[in-house]
């Protein structure tokens, strides 16, 4: 998921794709243990997104702290 894409959703999406995307990191870690991946690649793919899902949402978070305090 490209950054873009990120931004435009919306924080309650946001919440949910990340929830979403943390549990298919988990089963595909799961299946990677019980019998090697295709493309274990897909795993560092879904760890970066995750963080990038997360980054946005400190960046909102940061930004209505900053509002209220002014």
């Amino acid at each position: 998921m490209e950054q873009t894409v990120i931004i435009e959703l919306t924080t309650p999406e946001l919440i949910e794709r990340l929830e979403e995307e943390r549990k298919q990191l988990t089963k595909l870690k799961l299946n990677h243990a019980v019998s090697p991946l295709e493309n274990p690649n897909k795993i560092k793919i879904f760890r970066r997104t995750i963080a990038r899902l997360k980054t946005e949402l400190r960046k909102r978070v940061q930004g209505e702290e900053v509002t209220i305090k002014e």
